[in-house]
């Protein structure tokens, strides 16, 4: 197999092609959660955090190939867009909210609630929220997901949150955080959930402390060689993803960058 170098739309392709040579049908999170399949299940989440266009290929992406996949907008202006979140969803993807709510409101939970309902209620007039998902905030102190320590967003018609409604016992979640497969090290939150916070991972251990991945070209060795979980959710940044070679540079130079200061986070906070 010719490698291809990653974090490229190529080698992006190239993993999906992989994942249906191998047999397995692709979900999105909500309906996941409401079907709980038992089969070779496939979760693409994807985090727009930045370079909504880059979503927006993506999703373009999956409908030529006939494959499903979740996108999680923040509220801010480099994500929010409402034709590109329409338009996505005519394509037949899930969209969700990628809430941060407990940072803007710098972590008081009553201010939180309150612009989490504002928010929601703006993708709400664009689209039917089933599913929400927290967005790490690495720089931020605090972690958005303790809002639902004080509040239920289940009163709100939202059926799942992934880091609290997934058993990742039996889901491999990898994630591209670090612009790295295996980037627990420099990952402030977007880890697999602890048992703290997620009732399905009560005395189990993750997947992903016991598989992981150095590079795309890995996933995709390991899947031709059938060896990879039945059920596994990939979470990805779209705005690493690139075939440009100068915007492939760059970002991989920000990132380089972020990642020394998010190691030297964890370090401070004993993480």
């Amino acid at each position: 197999m010719k490698l291809k170098t990653d974090f490229t739309v190529s080698i992006y392709k190239e993993l999906l092609e992989a994942l249906k040579a191998q047999g397995y049908e692709f979900y999105t999170v909500s309906q996941y959660i409401e079907e709980q399949p038992d089969k070779r299940v496939i979760l693409l989440r994807h985090d727009v955090d930045d370079k909504k266009e880059n979503s927006f290929r993506f999703a373009e992406i999956q409908q030529e190939m006939g494959i499903v996949g979740t996108y999680y907008f923040r509220i801010i202006p480099q994500s929010f867009n409402k034709k590109m979140i329409k338009r996505i969803v005519s394509m037949g993807h899930e969209i969700g909210y990628h809430y941060e709510d407990m940072d803007f409101a710098n972590g008081d939970p009553k201010k939180a609630i309150k612009l989490f309902e504002n928010h929601l209620s703006e993708f709400a007039n664009i689209v039917n929220i089933k599913t929400i998902c927290m967005h790490g905030s690495p720089l931020s102190k605090y972690d958005n997901r303790e809002l639902w320590n004080y509040y239920d967003y289940h009163s709100y018609g939202i059926i799942g949150e992934p880091y609290f409604d997934l058993d990742f016992s039996s889901i491999l979640y990898l994630t591209d955080t670090g612009r790295k497969w295996d980037g627990n090290k420099v990952s402030i939150r977007d880890r697999s959930p602890s048992q703290e916070i997620n009732v399905y991972m009560k005395g189990k251990t993750p997947l992903s402390d016991q598989i992981s991945f150095r590079s795309t070209n890995d996933i995709i060795s390991a899947l031709l060689s059938n060896n990879m979980p039945e059920k596994v959710m990939f979470n990805f940044h779209p705005q690493r993803w690139t075939n440009e070679i100068m915007e492939w540079v760059i970002e991989l130079l920000k990132q380089n960058s972020k990642n020394m200061i998010k190691w030297g986070l964890n370090k401070v906070r004993n993480i």
